[in-house]
């Protein structure tokens, strides 16, 4: 066993087959010791979301694209792309769901264009190594279902495409 915070080996093994954005961006935010440096990061992330284009969908969010569990009734849609991707988009109802519009950023950011067998692999488990202990246990469930609703969706398009 490692270090508290540390990844141990098998977590870093893993690591080396997510998508490569999402693996820098998860070493960046395992160096931050300073908690201040990294709650100012997160805001920044969330101030940089882009809530779901007119042309993909439009309010009232149809249900089948809503998080589960999600107290920022966050909504994800995948948008189809060449050679085996997604271009990933969000919608955060909760005008105070600062968190879900910062992981909606990362995954955006990260997971879109990624090919979807990476992003199958992502573990939910990222949004500990993303948030570490400034989020409740009810705000980490909903936070972890984004991802997975995300992994769901690409597995969707895979079963598709056959």
């Amino acid at each position: 066993m490692g270090q508290p915070g540390q990844r141990s080996d098998r977590e870093i093994g893993a690591m080396s087959e997510l998508p490569e954005k999402l693996e820098s961006l998860l070493a960046t935010m395992q160096s931050i010791t300073d908690q201040n440096e990294r709650v100012q990061m997160l805001l920044d992330f969330a101030d940089r979301f882009r809530e779901v284009p007119g042309r993909v969908a439009e309010r009232p969010f149809p249900e089948q694209n809503r998080v589960a569990f999600c107290e920022s009734e966050a909504y994800v849609w995948a948008e189809e792309q060449p050679g085996g991707t997604a271009k990933f988009h969000f919608a955060v109802e909760n005008p105070s769901g600062v968190s879900a519009k910062a992981l909606a950023y990362i995954l955006d950011r990260t997971l879109s264009g990624a090919p979807f067998e990476q992003v199958m692999r992502v573990s939910p488990d990222i949004v500990s190594t993303i948030f570490r202990q400034n989020i409740s246990m009810g705000k980490g469930m909903g936070l972890m279902a984004m991802v997975r609703t995300v992994q769901q969706l690409a597995s969707q398009i895979m079963r598709r495409k056959g």
